[in-house]
C-alpha cells in the first residue's frame, strides 16, 4: 500500500486506464484515450479486453459526453454547480483519462495573483544573471501549455476578476507572452483548461463576459433522486474508508439512507412527501458534506464505539454540517426535529442524539 494519503487518479486507477488504452483508437492529438474510452472511464463499463471499469461519476452520461467533446476542441471547459456536485472529482478524472496527468492544478483563492497563473521568477537567478529562461519559474499552466496537457483551475471565481482575465490571451491566442524575455510560450496540441466554479458561494467574483465566451459551461446538478445520492455516498465512503484503513460497518448503507433523507428534506425546504414545509439552514447540505459526516462517524465508531456505527456517532458530525449559523441554523434544526423527526419511525436515535446536542 502506498504511503501517500491520497493518490492522484491516474495512479489509483492505473489498471483501468491501461486496459482502456489497448486496442485501435482514434485519439485527438495529445490524448491518451479516445473520447469514447474517456466517457467509459468516467461512467463505467468494460474495456475492449473485458476489464470492468468502475463508474467515477453517477449522473447524466450526456453531460460527460459534452465535457469530453468540448475538451477535444479549442474551447475551455467550465464545470459549474453548487458544492458537492463532484466538479473537482470529474475535473481530476477527465485530466487523468485524457492526458494521464491530473496534477497540473491551480487552486484559486482571493489571494491568487498573476504570478501564480502565468509564471514567476527565481530571484537569486534573476539578480545574478538577469532575466533568462533559467530564472523563470513555470506555473502549472505554463507546464501544461509546453507539454500539451490539461491544466485544472479549481474554484475559478474565487480569484479576482482582473486576475481571471489573464487567461483571456491564453484561451484565445493559445500563447503566453513573456515580455521580459521578448518571447512567448505557445501551447502544444492537446493543451486545454478545465475550470470549476461554485455558483452559490457568497465569495464569488463573476467572470467577465470576454472570459465567459471562451468557456463552454457544463452544469453538474445535484443527484435527482434519493437512491442516486445514496449510491454515490455509499461508493465514495467505501473508497475513502479503505484509503484511511477504516473498517466499514455493515450498516453503512442504512445509515447513509437516513442521513441523506434528513439532508435532502432540510435542503429542499419540505418533507419527502411534500406535506410539511420546512425552513432550510444557511449551509448547502451537499452530497460532499454527507460523505464527510459518514467518514467522521465511521472514524468515531472505529476508535470509540467498538466499530458500531450508530446515530450517536454520527450526530455530532451532522450538527457540524447543518449548523453554520449558531442562532439561525440551531432554530431551524430544532424545529425540524420536533415537527418531523420526532414522529418518524426508524429515526428515534437521530432525534434523541441531535436533540441532546442542540
Amino acid at each position: 500500500m502506498s504511503e501517500k494519503l491520497r493518490l492522484p487518479a491516474e495512479e489509483s486507477y492505473a489498471a483501468e486506464l491501461k486496459a482502456l488504452a489497448t486496442g485501435d483508437q482514434h485519439c485527438p492529438p495529445g490524448w491518451a484515450l479516445a473520447p469514447r474510452q474517456v466517457v467509459t472511464y468516467l461512467m463505467g463499463g468494460k474495456a475492449n479486453d473485458g476489464t470492468p471499469i468502475t463508474p467515477k461519476y453517477v449522473g447524466d452520461k450526456r453531460l460527460i459526453e459534452t465535457a469530453v467533446a468540448t475538451l477535444a476542441t479549442d474551447r475551455a471547459l467550465l464545470l459549474l454547480g453548487v458544492p458537492g456536485t463532484a466538479k473537482s472529482w470529474v475535473s481530476e478524472h477527465l485530466a487523468a483519462a485524457i492526458t494521464g496527468d491530473s496534477t497540473l492544478v491551480i487552486q484559486c483563492t482571493a489571494g491568487t495573483d498573476e504570478n501564480q497563473i502565468r509564471y514567476g521568477w527565481n530571484y537569486a537567478q534573476l539578480l545574478a544573471h538577469g532575466p533568462s529562461r533559467e530564472a523563470l519559474v513555470p506555473t502549472p499552466l505554463m507546464r501544461a501549455m509546453e507539454s500539451g496537457k490539461l491544466c485544472r483551475f479549481e474554484e475559478l471565481t474565487r480569484m479576482g476578476s482582473d486576475v481571471q482575465d489573464t487567461l483571456i490571451t491564453v484561451l484565445s491566442e493559445k500563447m503566453m507572452p513573456i515580455p521580459e524575455l521578448n518571447t512567448a510560450v505557445y501551447a502544444q496540441r492537446g493543451f486545454n483548461i478545465i475550470a470549476t466554479a461554485n455558483n452559490r458561494d457568497k465569495g464569488v467574483n463573476e467572470l467577465s463576459s470576454a472570459l465567459k465566451r471562451r468557456f463552454n459551461v457544463v452544469v453538474l446538478p445535484l443527484p435527482d433522486s434519493t437512491e442516486e445520492e445514496v449510491a454515490i455516498i455509499v461508493k465514495r465512503v467505501g473508497e475513502m474508508a479503505q484509503t484511511l484503513d477504516l473498517p466499514a460497518p455493515k450498516n453503512v448503507a442504512d445509515e447513509v439512507a437516513r442521513v441523506v433523507s434528513i439532508f435532502r428534506e432540510l435542503r429542499s425546504g419540505s418533507t419527502e412527501d411534500g406535506k410539511v414545509a420546512l425552513k432550510s439552514p444557511s449551509g448547502g447540505l451537499s452530497t460532499a458534506e454527507a460523505i464527510a459526516v459518514m467518514i467522521g462517524g465511521i472514524s468515531q465508531a472505529t476508535f470509540f464505539n467498538d466499530g458500531k456505527l450508530t446515530p450517536e456517532t454520527l450526530a455530532s458530525n451532522m450538527i457540524g454540517a447543518v449548523v453554520k449559523d449558531p442562532v439561525q441554523d440551531t432554530a431551524v434544526l430544532g424545529e425540524y426535529l420536533e415537527t418531523v423527526l420526532k414522529k418518524r419511525r426508524g429515526f428515534e436515535g437521530y432525534y434523541a442524539s441531535l436533540t441532546d446536542l442542540i
